[in-house]
């Protein structure tokens, strides 16, 4: 389904609730971070999505705290942007590989899935990267995201990862088991999420075990 006109008026979000406005933000920056991560990133998806992460870098936490924030609200409708404009070119990853799945299985908002999800996905993928392909593009790619979303010169991958899961806490982003994921869930989830087309764009096949230790730190 393509439409044949988006309209994009951050005006439009001016009362939307902080707790919707932590799970779109941060939404909005997974759809920037996943498909620059992606091993079908392209020159046109990377320049999409470092302007995004850098405009949501900046400005969820503002909007967050002050849904008046024209200038924090415009950034945050630009991030969705691009975002949807990289994501249909270099498809996403794992976060939206469970994202799918989970919003098909429990009543848990989709924003709200991908917060959680997001800093313990990149940890995952960052530890599978560097145990089994360390040569692999994507890890330097961590590292400029990093650099990003901080906007510190000389951070690490670990400090990216950091920031973000500090941003999840700030914006009070709640486990998955809020929303009734239980333990006992996971194995039909993680079946479900593998098959996922999403999941074909994560920089790594996570393994079985590896997607199970993710949602059980989500819950």
């Amino acid at each position: 389904m393509l439409p044949d006109l988006a309209l994009v008026d951050p005006a439009l979000t001016y009362a939307m609730p902080p707790s919707v406005t932590a799970s779109t933000g941060l939404d909005a920056l997974t759809q920037c971070l996943e498909p620059f991560v992606s091993h079908m990133a392209t020159p046109l998806t990377d320049g999409f999505c470092r302007e995004g992460m850098r405009r949501a870098a900046r400005s969820l936490r503002r909007a967050f705290d002050d849904g008046a924030d024209r200038e924090a609200r415009r950034d945050m409708a630009l991030a969705s942007l691009c975002g949807g404009l990289a994501l249909a070119n270099a498809k996403l990853g794992a976060v939206h590989g469970f994202a799918g799945p989970i919003g098909g299985m429990f009543d848990a908002p989709h924003g709200a899935v991908c917060a959680r999800l997001l800093p313990l996905v990149m940890a995952a993928n960052v530890r599978a990267l560097e145990g089994r392909d360390p040569e692999s593009p994507a890890l330097s790619r961590y590292e400029e995201l990093a650099r990003l979303v901080t906007d510190d010169p000389g951070a690490s991958r670990g400090d990216g990862i950091a920031w973000i899961q500090r941003l999840a806490e700030e914006l009070a982003v709640p486990g998955l088991s809020n929303y009734g994921l239980q333990q006992t869930d996971i194995a039909d989830v993680v079946a479900k999420a593998m098959r996922a087309s999403s999941m074909k764009g994560n920089p790594i096949e996570l393994t079985e075990a590896e997607l199970s230790a993710i949602l059980t730190e989500a819950l």
